[in-house]
C-alpha cells in the first residue's frame, strides 16, 4: 500500500512544478484539502486535454485522457469537468499551460 499526499499539498507541488518550467497555472477549482482527486487541464494550441488520475493494472498511480486521445475545444473540455464534479465534488481542477499537451509534473499516462 502507497502513502496518499493531501491533495492540497499535491496541487501546491505541481503549480510550483509549473512555474518552475515557465508554464503559467490556474486552479480553477479547489475540491477537499486531504483527499480530493485531481482533474488537469492541459492548455495547448489546438484545444485542451483532460487528464484525470487513475491507476494502471498494477495499481500505481496514473492518468488518462478523459477527454480521449486528440485536444478538444474549451466547451468539451468544460463539460467533461462539470460532469466529474457532479461525481465527485471533492475534486481539484487544475489548467496547465501544455503547447506539447504533457503536464509538468511527472505522469504516467495510459
Amino acid at each position: 500500500m502507497d502513502a496518499r499526499v493531501k491533495a492540497h499539498i499535491w496541487a501546491s507541488m505541481a503549480i510550483r512544478m509549473s512555474d518552475m518550467a515557465g508554464r503559467p497555472t490556474a486552479v480553477l477549482r479547489k475540491g477537499d484539502p486531504d483527499s480530493g482527486g485531481m482533474l488537469c487541464v492541459l492548455e495547448g494550441r489546438e484545444g485542451q486535454v483532460v487528464l484525470s488520475q487513475a491507476r494502471d493494472a498494477e495499481g500505481r498511480p496514473a492518468w488518462v485522457r478523459g477527454t480521449g486521445p486528440a485536444p478538444v475545444d474549451r466547451e468539451t473540455a468544460d463539460a467533461y469537468v462539470e460532469r466529474q464534479v457532479k461525481r465527485d465534488p471533492d475534486l481539484w481542477v487544475l489548467e496547465f499551460e501544455a503547447p506539447d499537451y504533457l503536464p509538468p509534473f511527472e505522469a504516467r499516462i495510459l
